[in-house]
Order: structure tokens, then sequence, then C-alpha cells
């Protein structure tokens, strides 16, 4: 971007720069001279840049004004304001306003001429409505407003992250109907709840899956409502249901790995890369998904220490944490050799874990029925426990949050060698 041209005026420096012509439209000026509010030189330079970045997103907040459906004007007009220096308010509130504040408010959209910028106006004044959004649209004006969450996800982790919000609009509106967030009232909410309770107490489902739909739904009308300035009137204390200490999945233990899962041709059944991820997973303790999206560059074998490593790669990470190289060892390192370029099968499948439970259910293969896939990275875990891993160590492997600061990196060599005490 070309850098403004700054000049002296009156002891003080000004931006002085021809309006694009993009914004033409948008500008009566064709020069603009902005105050910079001080006389040091090299302070100008230094402010001009930003304040000049400034102003062409006002433009643009100007332009989208012009084009715009009403929730991006009002995104736009609340922009607008922000950059002239004014918070958005409605123009009830506007009208409340101490005399001395509104006067500035008027006067500042008001020319020398006595003209009034109409676009200025509604940002300043409160001249545009709030935007109305329903229902059956919160889940897609979420995905909008929270774009940023989103970057990264494959396919498959988009359509796991829709299908149950979308479960959970489509049961509020089964009961309560389609109504505008910001008109749902503490009633309709304890009217879904008692929709709820009556599937609980009939054994249909359980009290996670509806303090699941209650979660789901809280966190797309927030913020909604928080990227809009709309206020949800509705109170949520005592809507969820109290749950008791959820069951975690139980471990494989050692023996079962080696005599049952391990047993010569007790896995010959499962296709060779599900039977390869699940082996993986044994000294690994990665979770099936990291395995199952790994590419060929990312699975290292002729290094002095094998390893795979867990990267961001057309998906994204269960958290920050979980991006890490593992060694391998054992059968793990054994059986990734015969699927040396990776798991397109699985790559960016939801039927792994169905596809390996089913066959170790069928095949008498789960310690209890409680076992499945996800119970050989507990395993691991286990495993790391009893041997006395270091906590950092544990973390690191497992791509949990540590709670301390992490200083330096572990070498390969290291965590390969404690590896090797419980690799199978």
């Amino acid at each position: 971007m070309k850098k403004p041209k700054i000049i002296m005026r009156n002891g003080l420096w000004y931006i002085r720069r021809r309006v694009p012509s993009r914004y033409e439209h948008v500008e009566r000026r064709s020069i603009v001279q902005i105050c910079l509010f001080t006389d040091s030189k090299e302070m100008a330079e230094h402010k001009a840049a930003q304040v000049w970045t400034e102003m062409l997103e006002a433009w643009e907040a100007k332009l989208e004004g012009k084009i715009a459906l009403s929730t991006e004007r009002m995104a736009a007009a609340r922009n607008l304001a922000q950059r002239l220096g004014y918070r958005y308010m409605s123009a009830d509130d506007v009208a409340h306003l101490p005399t001395n504040e509104l006067i500035e408010r008027i006067e500042a959209v008001v020319d020398g001429k006595g003209r009034i910028d109409h676009q200025e106006a509604e940002a300043l004044l409160g001249g545009v409505s709030k935007p109305t959004i329903y229902v059956s649209e919160s889940l897609d004006e979420f995905y909008r407003v929270e774009a940023g969450r989103l970057v990264g996800k494959s396919p498959d982790q988009m359509r796991r992250h829709r299908a149950p919000r979308l479960k959970a609009i489509k049961n509020f509106i089964s009961v309560i109907g389609d109504r505008p967030i910001h008109e749902i009232t503490t009633r309709d909410m304890f009217d879904f709840r008692a929709w709820w309770l009556e599937r609980i107490a009939a054994g249909e489902v359980t009290k996670n899956s509806a303090n699941k739909d209650f979660s789901y739904l809280l966190a797309m009308w927030r913020a909604c409502a928080r990227a809009h300035d709309l206020e949800l009137p509705f109170k949520t204390d005592g809507l969820a249901f109290p749950e008791g200490k959820q069951a975690t999945r139980p471990p494989f233990s050692v023996k079962w790995i080696k005599d049952k899962l391990l047993y010569p041709g007790a896995l010959n059944g499962l296709n060779l890369q599900a039977r390869t991820i699940l082996m993986v997973m044994i000294n690994t303790g990665a979770r099936p998904s990291e395995i199952a999206a790994l590419s060929e560059e990312r699975i290292v074998l002729d290094a002095p220490i094998p390893f795979i490593r867990i990267a961001a790669e057309g998906r994204t990470l269960k958290s920050e944490y979980a991006d890490r190289d593992i060694p391998l060892v054992g059968v793990s390192l054994d059986a990734i050799k015969k699927c040396k370029k990776g798991f397109p099968t699985y790559a960016d499948s939801p039927v792994l874990s169905d596809t390996v439970n089913k066959f170790l259910k069928e095949n008498g293969l789960r310690e209890t029925p409680g076992h499945s896939l996800y119970s050989l990275r507990h395993s691991f875990e286990s495993r790391m426990m009893k041997a006395d891993f270091p906590e950092r160590l544990k973390a690191d492997l497992m791509g949990h949050r540590l709670k301390r600061e992490r200083y330096g990196e572990l070498e390969l060599a290291h965590v390969r060698d404690w590896l090797l005490k419980i690799a199978i």
C-alpha cells in the first residue's frame, strides 16, 4: 500500500491523500486531510499508515451499507461509528443521551456547508434497525460470525460439527416453533426442557443428550446476539439437568492386548488400513483420527528414530497441544511399514471407529462391553502412569495441555527410550 503523504499545518501533521476511486460514491471529498494530532514527524509517519487503514475500513463499511442486507448493514454501521470515534447506539438510546453528547453526534454528520452524510447519520444516530435472526437461521449466522473458529476443518470435521447443532435446532423448532432468537422467553426454554424430561423419564434418551442440545443452542444464539447487539431475554438458571459422573472408556489390559488382539490371525478379518491404525495406537496412544489423517510425508520411517508427525494438514487438531512427534516402537513400527503412504480410506471418513468396533464386538475381542477402539489410547496412558512417566512427557505424548509452562523441547531419542519401557 502506498504510504500516505503527510504535511504540516498550524504546528500539527496531517495526512493528505486523494480518495481512491473505489470510494468516490460514498465519500464527497476528492482529497482528504486528517489531523494526526502530533508535531513530531517521526510519530506522524508512524501513525499515518494506521490512520489511513482505518479510513479505508470506514469507507468499506459505507460500501457495505450501500449493498448489504439488514444484518450486514448493522455491522457496517457499527463499524463506521467506531471509526468515527463513537459507539453504535440504537435511536432510542441516542435520544436519551445528555444534550451535549447528542448535539456532538448531530454535528459530526453535518459538513461545513450544512450537508448531511446519511450513512454517517445512520451510524451515529441509530438509524439502522437491529436484525431479526430466526432459530432456523441461527446456525448459518453462527458460522458467519464465528468463521475464524472453523478455518482448517476438513469436510468430515465440518459435518460432525454441524450435525449435532442442526439436530438441536430441529428439536427446538419441533417443540417451540421457529421464532426470532431475541423473542425467546424463559418459559419457552423450560417448555423445551419439559419435553426433554418426558423423554428422559421414558428411558429414550440420557440427561447428557438434553444438556448437549441446551449447550449448542445457547452457544449459537449468544454468538449471534453478541455480533448484532441483540439482547436475549430468557434466563437459563436451572435449565441443565444434573448429571452423575460420566463413565470413561476402560483401558485394555496389557494381557488382553497380547493374548487377544495380537494373537496370530485375530485381526485378519479387519482390512489392512483399519488393522494398521489399531496397531499404531497400541504404542503411540494417538487418537484414531490423528493416525487416519497421516500423509506419506508425516510417516517418517527412514530417520534414525522412526516417528509419526501429528499436525494440522487438511483438518484441524483437537487442540493446539495435539501437534507433536511420536516415535514408533514395537508392533506399531512393524505394522505401519505396510501403510507407508497413509490411510486414504479413512483420512477424512467417519466410519473408522464403527468399522473397528463392530469387528471387535463380532469377534469377541472386547475385554468388556464398554471397551472400544479408543480404549487403546486409555491403555497407553495407563501404562505411562504405571511406569512413572514425567508429567511433561505424558502430556506431550497424549497431546494434552500441561498445567504449567513448557520449557525447551524433548529430544526424540529421549522420548523413544521412555516408550521402550512400556512398548508391546
